[in-house]
Formats: structure tokens, C-alpha cells, sequence
């Protein structure tokens, strides 16, 4: 599995998966004030170590409840800022995948360090989709409180110094912060992040990079069409990356280039094939911004249909 993050400068404000976690926070938490009401409502989708036998589902519920109006606000005030970038740079399947396995490892923490309070609300997943936003663009800004501008990634360590100091001090089950469970889910973040490093995709396709035609009375392409298919993903993600990397270099580099690639007079599967041949000819600097915008919409179409 390879994740890859690409820089467009104007992701989509609020996309597909986001939007259902947020729905569905909201849907549960106007349950609990009025249908249901919160004594019922936490017990029930909270997680508690003495229930698991026969509340097993509670491992993930328990992301999706809230101990009052400013612990959901928060949370998902926090999910709008960072989520709908990460999701856009993966996919919505991806995203989902990332955000639970975030709470999971709020949960272990949890049961290990501090299984005897009631365990609600979703900053353990949230703070690890903060990782993901850090781990690719670390230097952009926010407001702390609103007020106060710090780099994302500057933000992340101080929730990792809050949480291990608040963690430390916290002696029993009343201080009404899962400290431990937001060092979970931004220790399972950690361990996702990592085990999907995107090294291996490059290498692939590296691999089958040929100069050997499809037949013989065709001329030598880059990639042999029986493989582009299988590597596309994994390929075109990675020359995304590369392409934005070397937008800067080639605007200050004066030397003939190649003509661009028409994106107008084939189909996208042809455009694609020509922009793959052409970085085989002249390198990653020949491309044009139109041609980088096809490897990303067409790397994102790939891993939606993942």
C-alpha cells in the first residue's frame, strides 16, 4: 500500500467522507439531547472495559459520542480544518480506513493505561488525521484559539506535550480527559503514515520502465502497455509528486523545451500514455502545468476507483 499527497492549492472545502463524519456526530449527538438522552446515550455507545464481552461494538462507536456541546464542537471543528485536504490528496475509502484505525489505537491506549473511566469522543481519529496534515504540509499556519498563528506542525508537538503532561498527571478515572487515548491515536497514525511510505511505488514502475516496443512496427514507448495498466496507481502518484517538486526548477532553467502534449485532441488514456513517454524522453522538467494537472486528476480518478 502506497499513500501519496499532492499540492493543489485549492483543495475542495468539505469532501465525502468528512461530510458523513461530521453528519453522523451530529446526527448521534441530537439523539443524546433529545430522543435518547445522555445518560442512556454514553453508556451505550461509549466504551467501557467492563462491557466489551457483550458491547463489543463500543471499540468504535464510542468515536461518534460526546460528553457535551464544546467536546463535539471542537472535535469536528478540527476535522473541517484538517480532513477535507488529507481525504482529497487519498480517497474517501483511504481517509475512512486512516480515521478508524486512528481510534482504534485511541482505544488500546486506553484499555491498557486507563480502563477504568468511560472512553467517548472522536479527538483520538481526529488527532491523527492532525498527523497525516502535518506529515506533508508541516509549515502551514493556523489559528490557535483563533488568535494566535502556529505551524501545523509546531501544533502537533505541543498536543503531544499537553497529552503526556496531562497524561502523567492524570491519577484516576475523573479528570474527564482521555489524555492516554489521544497518544494512541496519534501513535497508531504514526505506525499507518509509515507502513504506507510511498518509496515503493517508484520502484515499481521503475522496474518496468522499458525501451522495448509492443511490436515491432511501433516505436519504442517508455512503458510497455501489458504493464501500465497494473503500475498507473502507484506510478502516477509518485511523478506527481516529483513534477510539483520540479515546477520551480524549470521555470528558472532557459533551455528549448519540447511541444506540450495535447490534452484536447485525444482521450485521457491517450494523454496519459503521451505525458509518460515524454518523461521518459526529457525528463520531469518538460512538462507543462496543464500536463502536471492531468497526472493528479488522473492519479486521484485511480485511487477513487480503488
Amino acid at each position: 500500500m502506497a499513500l501519496s499527497f499532492s499540492d493543489e492549492l485549492e483543495p475542495p472545502r468539505l469532501t465525502r467522507a468528512v461530510q458523513w463524519l461530521i453528519a453522523i456526530n451530529v446526527a448521534i449527538y441530537f439523539l443524546q439531547l433529545t430522543v435518547v438522552g445522555e445518560r442512556n446515550m454514553l453508556p451505550a455507545l461509549g466504551f467501557q472495559a467492563d462491557d466489551l464481552s457483550h458491547s463489543w461494538w463500543t471499540i468504535v462507536t464510542y468515536m461518534f459520542v460526546h460528553q457535551g456541546f464544546w467536546h463535539l464542537a471542537l472535535n469536528l471543528y478540527t476535522l473541517y480544518i484538517f480532513g477535507p485536504r488529507v481525504e482529497h490528496a487519498w480517497s474517501a475509502g483511504e481517509f475512512t480506513k486512516f480515521y478508524i484505525v486512528s481510534g482504534l489505537g485511541g482505544w488500546l491506549f486506553h484499555l491498557i493505561f486507563a480502563r477504568d473511566s468511560l472512553l467517548v469522543g472522536a479527538s483520538a481519529a481526529i488527532y491523527g488525521v492532525t498527523l497525516a496534515y502535518a506529515t506533508n504540509w508541516p509549515d502551514d499556519e493556523v489559528l490557535l484559539f483563533g488568535v494566535l498563528p502556529i505551524k501545523v506542525k509546531w501544533l502537533v508537538a505541543l498536543l503531544v506535550g499537553v497529552n503526556l503532561i496531562g497524561g502523567m498527571a492524570a491519577a484516576g478515572p475523573g479528570s474527564g480527559v482521555a489524555y492516554l487515548a489521544h497518544l494512541g491515536g496519534l501513535a497508531a497514525a504514526a505506525l499507518y503514515l509509515r507502513s504506507a511510505g510511498t518509496g515503493a511505488s517508484l520502484d515499481r514502475l521503475k522496474q518496468h520502465v522499458s525501451s522495448i516496443p509492443d511490436h515491432p512496427d511501433e516505436p519504442q514507448r517508455a512503458v510497455p502497455r501489458s504493464t501500465r495498466s497494473r503500475e498507473q496507481r502507484g506510478g502516477i502518484d509518485e511523478i506527481v509528486a516529483r513534477s510539483n517538486a520540479a515546477v520551480s526548477r524549470a521555470e528558472q532553467q532557459q533551455q528549448p523545451t519540447p511541444p506540450p502534449v495535447r490534452a484536447d485532441v485525444a482521450t485521457r488514456s491517450g494523454d496519459l500514455d503521451a505525458v509518460l513517454d515524454k518523461i521518459s524522453q526529457h525528463g520531469i522538467d518538460s512538462l507543462t502545468s496543464g500536463e502536471r494537472r492531468l497526472l493528479e486528476d488522473m492519479s486521484r480518478e485511480l485511487r477513487d476507483k480503488s
